[in-house]
């Protein structure tokens, strides 16, 4: 049997990993600036990591929902105290495409209503309602096709308010677009879609599952961008923002597991539960709940989150002054650099020749850099001077 040739791959087989690095199977040391779509948050086979995931396993690996596993409410006590929702609900499951999915369904369960918002240069998943809240046609088979669902200008207000709530069940936004080219939405934005969400009684989804975990600077990236001002202290728990901009339904992945398939749904009080309203197979299980606690442990014990807004600060200081930079986006280690040329050059040079992974995205010219949280700036420094070497060699000046 062949595998399914779906993934454009580089030449490199990675056979170990530590911290920001991989190696392969000739011994080549490769720098990880992109973390694997931003999955690696506290860093390749962290020892704690490890020896948790380890232990669990000589203990029990799985079984499914049908008996109490403790180690769930373990997961979601820890994660509610360090993301600031304490008070809200967790539904587990396996990755960010089931996590949308779910609080999509979630949604209109609740309101009874079936409209969609999503916005322009979206992406929330590769799955039937995900996809289909997901802004490239190129991946939409006729199946996905959803009238239910439109389309609006990303960060406009005006034309969000023009548009008629009545029958909408959900806004769906991502904290900072990803795949899209690391776009952030403004503070005006999500304040006017959580005010719009409230006046139709719509739910405001925040899809966290690529910016959050510690990877903005704050546990999550719209409460950096609800921030008053920069370095302002955080409102007491629960988290509700300065104005009681807090989303209804929040969906996390990727660095929940540093590598292991596990996601959320995190649920607002006010949405009510009730046996069969969703389920899962394998999500809660006794290996992805001990991953994703060793994850918030290191996260807290280690202070990853403000260690991302000083190195992410730090490279993109340094990044904005490089010449043929046309814009630097991003919050702490959730970073986009958009070029004058498209970047696959780019970042094939920084391949090849440097050997560091980066990443791209849906704009061309735009380069993701999404390194684990544990990096150092002896690390970043070690990208920058290589970008700076590729971008002067390589970069045709814009005329």
């Amino acid at each position: 049997m062949n595998l399914f040739d779906v993934y454009p791959l580089f030449d490199i087989t990675p056979v170990n990993a530590q911290g920001c690095y991989l190696w392969d199977k000739n011994g080549t040391k490769y720098l990880d600036m992109y973390g694997g779509h931003a999955v690696i948050s506290i860093g390749h086979s962290h020892p704690y990591y490890v020896k948790t995931i380890s232990e669990q396993l000589e203990k029990i690996g799985f079984y499914s929902n049908s008996v109490k596993i403790p180690l769930q409410e373990e997961l979601a006590h820890k994660l509610g105290e360090l993301s600031g929702y304490p008070d809200y609900q967790l539904f587990l499951c396996n990755s960010g495409a089931e996590a949308n999915e779910n609080a999509l369904k979630l949604a209109s369960f609740h309101n009874k209503k079936k409209r969609i918002i999503a916005f322009n240069k979206s992406f929330h998943g590769r799955t039937s309602l995900a996809v289909a809240a997901t802004d490239d046609k190129s991946i939409h088979a006729p199946v996905n096709e959803n009238e239910n669902i439109i389309f609006l200008q990303f960060n406009d207000v005006e034309a969000l308010q023009r548009e008629n709530g009545n029958d909408v069940c959900a806004v769906i936004i991502e904290g900072i677009q990803g795949v899209g080219g690391v776009n952030i939405p403004t503070n005006e934005f999500l304040k006017a879609i959580r005010s719009w969400c409230t006046q139709h009684g719509a739910l405001m989804i925040l899809d966290e599952i690529q910016s959050g975990y510690g990877r903005s600077g704050k546990f999550f990236a719209h409460q950096a961008i609800l921030s008053v001002k920069e370095n302002s202290p955080d409102p007491p728990l629960p988290w509700r923002g300065r104005g009681g901009e807090a989303p209804d339904i929040i969906t996390v992945a990727k660095g929940m597991g540093n590598g292991f398939p596990v996601a959320g749904v995190l649920i607002s009080p006010e949405i009510k539960p009730k046996h069969g309203m969703l389920g899962t197979t394998f999500g809660g299980n006794y290996l992805a709940c001990a991953a994703a606690i060793a994850v918030l442990d290191v996260i807290k014990n280690e202070k990853l989150i403000q260690h991302s807004t000083e190195i992410g600060n730090y490279l993109m200081n340094k990044i904005s002054a490089f010449e043929s930079v046309r814009e630097v986006r991003g919050l702490g280690l959730m970073i986009g650099v958009e070029l004058e040329i498209p970047s696959a050059t780019i970042r094939t040079e920084l391949l090849n020749k440097h050997h560091i992974l980066t990443g791209s995205s849906s704009n061309k010219n735009t380069i993701r850099i999404l390194p684990p949280l544990t990096i150092t700036q002896q690390e970043a420094d070690i990208f920058l001077n290589a970008f700076k070497q590729v971008l002067k060699t390589t970069m045709i000046p814009a005329q």
